[in-house]
């Protein structure tokens, strides 16, 4: 497990989302997460839904399932299992921000319904959901054991378990560590970065069944291509962002260097990116 030399809270998160709101929205759009390249030639916008339609698949999603979205951002992923699979969605985000652009993305439709809610604190039901999926979330989550017990609490006897998750390497370098993989944990808020090993230590240890495991990093890591190529232009081009890196107030400026580090980390293999797929028995 990696962690940073100060270790982020959940607060630490949400302010890390809401003083970056605008940036992400115009950097990368409504998905906040890696896109899914089969081909290489996709679209960025059609790469993240290729990345929510692989979890729904690895969810056995069905119409009318009730299923929870931990880390739901502003409800993109929520919106498109509603819609695409008839799915009765619940989303959970941290940052006040995302929620209230969840709000007024879709504010006549009843589904999905979105919580600004702790995951880690949720107030949900037990035996609730047919699936739980996370694209992302856990990397954020200080008591990572927890994350998977309180999935295994929410769902149904049967119920499903996808989980996308930012991955250490099973044994980093003194160097990937100083100089790419602590660096990411402080200035992208993450508390720990776990393994793959670790995980699924975590989910056997839940009382999980590990179904399947999937590397993704070669297929996701041209998201970081992307985003270095999009915040170059807007350097260039939108004075906003300048004077938001030169305004030493803004606690979460740094996360711009870890976009390269981000970048440098899947291309040297000290950065990966992988798929869990578990049930409840």
């Amino acid at each position: 497990m990696i962690y940073p030399r100060r270790a982020a809270t959940g607060p630490d998160v949400a302010r890390h989302y809401d003083e970056l709101d605008v940036f992400y929205r115009e950097v990368w759009g409504e998905h906040v997460h890696h896109g899914l390249w089969h081909t290489g030639d996709e679209t960025p916008e059609v790469a993240v839904a290729h990345l929510v339609d692989h979890v729904a698949s690895h969810a056995r999603m069905q119409p009318g399932d009730a299923v929870c979205d931990v880390g739901a951002g502003y409800g993109a992923t929520a919106r498109h299992l509603a819609v695409r699979y008839q799915a009765h969605v619940t989303a959970l985000t941290i940052s006040p921000a995302q929620y209230a652009y969840a709000l007024t993305a879709a504010p006549t439709a009843p589904n999905p319904t979105y919580l600004l809610q702790d995951w880690l604190a949720n107030e949900l039901p037990a035996d609730a959901f047919d699936a739980v999926v996370s694209i992302e979330c856990i990397s954020h989550v200080p008591d990572k054991p927890r994350f998977f017990d309180e999935a295994v609490r929410v769902l149904r006897p049967g119920g499903r378990l996808v989980v996308c998750a930012w991955l250490a390497p099973e044994a980093p370098s003194r160097w990937q560590v100083h100089y790419v993989l602590e660096p990411i944990c402080h200035e992208g808020r993450l508390p720990s970065l776990a393994g793959a090993s670790e995980y699924r230590v975590m989910i056997a240890e839940a009382g999980l069944v590990l179904d399947a495991f999937e590397d993704l990093s070669r297929q996701v890591r041209r998201t970081w291509t992307v985003c270095v190529q999009r915040i170059l232009h807007r350097l260039l081009t939108d004075r906003r962002y300048t004077r938001f890196l030169r305004d030493a107030t803004h606690q979460n400026r740094r996360f711009l260097v870890t976009l390269f580090r981000l970048w440098l980390g899947y291309r040297i293999g000290a950065f990966g990116y992988g798929l869990f797929a578990a049930r409840k028995p």
